[in-house]
């Protein structure tokens, strides 16, 4: 069933607003630049803070409108055991239990090396090409 908002389930609410670098799509995974922006986490399975945008629910925003450049977005910092409504790249399959890590563009791929977090409800992306909506998954953070 499909979610309508990033956080599934949050025991703190710690967010932070930065501006965007350039198009930021709710749940992704996203890291601070040094000009004090935020972007898609850019290092595939490297060392990454767990921070996820959030849909502009206060502009009246779903999670699938995009942040454009230089617009503010609401980021989420989820802590240990919450659940985030994360992006999965295509061609990944991940099952319930699998480590998942940064693809290095904001999406997660299967992964043991610095894993992000832990899956909690499968996903199918295999077939999968380009932009797929459908590439949504539960990640519970480790």
């Amino acid at each position: 069933m499909a979610k309508h908002t990033i956080k599934i389930k949050k025991y703190a609410d710690v967010i932070e607003e930065y501006p965007a670098v350039g198009v930021i799509t709710p749940g992704m995974l996203i890291e601070v630049t040094s000009a004090g922006k935020v972007q898609p986490h850019s290092s595939s399975t490297g060392v990454a803070l767990a921070m996820f945008a959030l849909e502009d629910e206060l502009q009246g925003r779903g999670i699938d409108v995009n942040f454009a450049a230089d617009e503010k977005v609401q980021c989420w910092l989820p802590g240990h055991g919450d659940m985030v409504y994360a992006l999965l790249a295509d061609g990944e399959t991940a099952v319930i239990g699998n480590w998942v890590a940064s693809n290095g563009d904001g999406k997660l791929k299967v992964s043991t090396t610095n894993p992000i977090g832990q899956v909690v409800e499968a996903v199918d992306m295999s077939g999968s090409t380009g932009e797929d909506p459908s590439g949504r998954i539960i990640v519970r953070i480790n």
